[in-house]
C-alpha cells in the first residue's frame, strides 16, 4: 500500500505546527505505522555538536521511527530565522519545489505515514513565483490546519480555509492549539470554528509552557486519526 501522507498547514508562523506534526506522528506510530516527519524547508539554526540544526527539524526526526537521511527530511536548511525566500536569497539559493518532491517520494517508499510540516503560514513565499500552498499541490497531499487559538484566529483560519480551497486543496482536519493561556472567550472562539471549519476537529490542544509531543499525541482521537487515512 503506498503512503499516505499529509501537509501540516498553519494559521501563523509560531502556532504549534511542530508540536502538532510531531504528536501526530507518535499518534500514528501507536497505532502501529511507519511515519516518518518532513521539514522541506526550514530557516533558523544553530550550530550543535559540528552541524546546524534547526529545532523543528530536530523535533520531527525524534518523532519519526524509521530512518531518514537530513537532505530527505529537510531539503532546505537556511540559518536566519527570516521568510524562507529572504533566507535563500541572503544565501544566493533557489528554492525548488522538484527537489522537495524526490526527497517525500523516497520517504514515502519508506513509511506508511508520512507528515510534512509546512513553513509559517500556508502563503509563505518559497521564492518570487512561488508560495507553501503551490509545495502543498505539488505534492497532492490534503492539509491538516493548526489554528493558534488566540485574538484573531477565527479571521486567521477562515482566511486559510478560503486560501485551501482556491488552490483546490483538500483539508483533511484541524487542531486547535492553545497557544495563549489567557485567551478571552476561548470556548466561544472554539465554537465558532467548529461551526465555520467544513472539517473535523481531530485534537484540542491545552496550553504548553514547554512542548511536549507525546503529551499532545494523547489528546489526539485514533478513531479521527484512522478516518482520515
Amino acid at each position: 500500500m503506498p503512503a499516505r501522507g499529509f501537509f501540516v498547514a498553519g494559521t501563523d508562523t509560531h502556532i504549534g505546527k511542530t508540536l502538532v506534526a510531531a504528536a501526530l506522528l507518535h499518534a500514528y506510530a501507536g497505532l502501529g505505522h511507519r511515519v516518518l516527519g518532513m521539514k522541506p524547508v526550514a530557516a533558523g539554526a544553530e550550530w550543535i555538536d559540528g552541524a546546524w540544526v534547526n529545532e523543528d527539524v530536530a523535533m520531527l526526526r525524534a518523532a519519526s521511527n524509521v530512518p531518514a537521511a537530513p537532505e530527505l527530511l529537510n531539503p532546505y536548511l537556511f540559518r536566519e530565522a527570516i521568510a524562507p525566500h529572504i533566507a535563500a536569497d541572503h544565501k544566493g539559493a533557489r528554492i525548488e519545489i522538484p527537489r522537495i518532491r524526490a526527497a517525500y517520494d523516497e520517504l514515502a517508499a519508506r513509511a506508511d505515514v508520512v507528515l510534512v510540516e509546512g513553513v509559517g503560514g500556508l502563503l509563505v513565499p518559497l521564492s518570487a513565483r512561488k508560495d507553501a500552498a503551490d509545495l502543498a499541490v505539488a505534492l497532492g497531499l490534503p492539509l491538516i490546519l493548526v489554528v493558534g487559538m488566540r485574538l484573531g484566529c477565527i479571521n486567521h483560519a477562515l482566511l486559510t480555509a478560503e486560501a485551501i480551497a482556491a488552490r483546490g486543496l483538500k483539508l483533511a482536519g484541524w487542531v486547535a492549539n492553545r497557544v495563549d493561556p489567557a485567551m478571552a472567550a476561548y470556548d466561544e472562539n472554539l465554537a465558532a470554528l467548529s461551526h465555520r471549519l467544513p472539517t473535523p476537529l481531530l485534537a484540542e490542544l491545552p496550553y504548553m509552557a514547554s512542548p511536549d509531543p507525546l503529551r499532545a499525541a494523547h489528546f489526539l482521537s485514533p478513531q479521527k486519526l484512522t478516518a482520515i487515512l
